[in-house]
């Protein structure tokens, strides 16, 4: 027998017995005359005392050397009185070996597995090896029971796992495609699934209404902490509910999910945010709700000010003066306020103004800013008024278009707020409802949908969408919490002539709605029910619950920013024999940069 317990599950209701255990050599430690090994596996480790009056046993221990495979046959016994360790569940016990077995060597390890400061490309070279490490298998089985409570909870109302297809064709919408090369249809290439939308209605349109997959989905975008080339969804579609059922019933599996898994209680129900409140407050459609602090309208009082930057910025179509009020912000130093200029340049601010509130009582001679000389004092005191700035107070300002204002004050909003310790603990939750059809694409001066177009408009908001798109509200919503979209979905449209109307809207003719979703657009007029869903991110929501720093750690094998896998080498050169069979040939200019960058 290899096995009769897991090292982290033996305990005092095991003591006087004899256990068999197999995992791997955490630690060993020469006390002088007793040697201590402390066993590993996937549920934590025990501590394994190997004494000199077993010769042969103990001749083996001398040999072990960290991750050393072993089994261990021994008698646990209660630890002596002043060595128990409290912060190990095995703490008050430990394993008297009667016999060793060396399973498999192992090589000195490329880092130790207990270095908290290791750098991530050595982890993810290693990632097998990494894997070991207890925060990455903690990591591993909380994805599990996430998906497990999930699914259980799906399966328990009605709802069936059907798999979609990952070869499919390219719809280019959203990101771009990963695109697969076809050996037996010469010059032609399926696509990797962005996410099963397209299929899902069709299982709608099918009379399965209660569908969900936890499946892998493919976005060749560039990548950040919370991104990744291929991910996890949990997706949901169902027919003959409202967009407020749909909710409801997600939000009650999600609620659950966070109870079963982490004993945490979420609020009953979450709260509800328009688009546009959330945008105006927080300069985000997914707002970190534990920061307290918002932004402030100030583009009406800014359209009489004689200071070009305010002004300009509030004269534009679609432009915003926002301010951001930092309580007790007036200690920043100016290499601090520096810092944060930079950061906001990201998202395209061309700067970041401000004023110190020194003493509210002194009128403009208690406020200290280089732009102070450029604002009148109605301007002033509108500003402070509506702030509700107080002595100590520093105001930071945002002008531009509204896109940029938004997204660099709320960039910052968040930053500040969790630097400065303006954001509170635990779990706010929010779904964001209400949003617009469609935005502008000032490159292509035309309307593109924000969500995708298969989103259903608003009740009452059907006729809009002709003559005056940008008005156009959605039955769209998304899911978030701690400032991260986790979940998002929408009614859909499920009647030919509406979405006709939204091809229109995007300035997508007939001929190309055709070509590109045909087989829906044939679908739909085939009886399509009324229907709806949303996604999960899996790999969001674990990270959030983890409290991991990327969503790299709670995905077995991820890829680096750079889309690429350091411990296969992926992705890699073909030889000229598969390149062939399907028919592509390299330009000089690619293969000999390939050439380099292998070199």
């Amino acid at each position: 027998m290899m096995r009769t317990h897991y090292c982290g599950a033996v305990n005092r209701d095991h003591l006087q017995q004899t256990v068999t255990l197999s995992g791997w050599a955490h630690r060993r430690r020469d006390h002088g005359g007793v040697i201590f090994i402390d066993l590993r596996d996937r549920e934590g480790l025990v501590q394994v005392v190997c004494n000199p009056d077993k010769v042969d046993t103990f001749a083996i221990a001398e040999k072990i050397r960290n991750e050393f495979v072993l089994k261990v046959t021994g008698r646990v016994n209660p630890r002596p009185e002043g060595t128990v360790n409290p912060n190990l569940p095995t703490g008050e016990i430990e394993v008297i070996a009667d016999s060793i077995e060396i399973l498999n060597a192992s090589l000195t390890p490329p880092f130790q597995l207990d270095d908290e400061n290791l750098s991530e490309n050595v982890r993810l070279t290693h990632r097998y090896l990494d894997l070991r490490r207890p925060v990455m298998q903690e990591n591993m089985k909380l994805r599990y029971r996430v998906s497990k409570t999930l699914r259980d909870y799906l399966d328990q109302h009605g709802f069936m796992e059907i798999e979609t297809p990952m070869l499919t064709r390219s719809t280019p919408e959203g990101a771009r495609d990963y695109l697969v090369p076809s050996r037996v249809h010469p010059g032609q290439f399926f696509a990797l699934p962005q996410s099963p939308q397209l299929f899902k209605q069709l299982l709608m349109v099918a009379g399965f209404d209660r569908y969900f997959q936890i499946t892998k989905c493919f976005r060749d975008e560039d990548l950040r902490a919370d991104r990744q080339p291929e991910f996890t969804q949990v997706d949901i579609e169902t027919s003959f509910m409202s967009e407020n059922e749909i909710m409801d019933i997600v939000e009650t599996m999600i609620r659950g999910m966070f109870k079963t898994v982490m004993n945490v209680d979420l609020p009953n129900p979450f709260p509800r945010m328009p688009y546009a409140e959330a945008m105006g407050r927080y300069g985000s459609d997914k707002p970190d709700m534990r920061v307290t602090l918002e932004l402030t309208e100030l583009s009406d009082v800014m359209k009489s000010v004689e200071f070009k930057v305010f002004r300009a910025a509030a004269d534009m179509e679609g432009g915003r003066v926002a301010a951001l009020k930092v309580p007790g912000g007036g200690t920043l130093s100016r290499k601090e306020i520096d810092d944060y200029t930079a950061f906001v340049g990201i998202y395209g601010a061309k700067g970041l103004a401000y004023i110190k509130v020194n003493e509210v009582a002194k009128g403009r001679d208690g406020l200290q800013s280089p732009i102070v000389k450029n604002l009148d004092d109605t301007a002033l005191k509108a500003i402070i008024e509506r702030t509700g700035a107080t002595d100590g107070d520093l105001i930071f300002f945002g002008a531009d278009k509204a896109k940029v204002v938004n997204e660099a004050l709320g960039a910052l909003r968040a930053k500040v707020g969790h630097e400065r310790g303006l954001a509170e603990s635990g779990w706010r939750p929010l779904w964001v409802v209400d949003f617009p059809m469609f935005e502008r694409d000032e490159e292509n001066n035309r309307w593109a949908a924000l969500h995708h177009p298969f989103t259903a408009p608003a009740d009452g908001h059907e006729d809009l969408l002709q003559s005056d798109p940008g008005k156009a509200l959605s039955k769209a919503y998304d899911m978030v919490l701690n400032g991260w979209e986790v979940g998002g979905g929408s009614v859909r449209i499920h009647r030919q002539e509406v979405q006709s109307k939204v091809f229109q809207a995007l300035n997508i003719s007939a001929e190309e709605a055709q070509e590109k979703f045909g087989f829906l657009l044939d679908a739909l007029q085939f009886g399509a029910p009324p229907h709806g869903g949303l996604a999960f991110g899996l790999d969001r929501l674990v990270t959030l619950m983890a409290g991991a720093e990327s969503i790299r750690d709670v995905i077995a094998f991820p890829k680096t920013q750079r889309a690429a896998c350091l411990m296969t080498q992926a992705p890699n050169t073909v030889d000229e024999k598969q390149l062939r069979e399907l028919h592509i040939r390299l330009r000089q200019q690619v293969q000999t940069q390939v050439d380099v960058a292998k070199n």
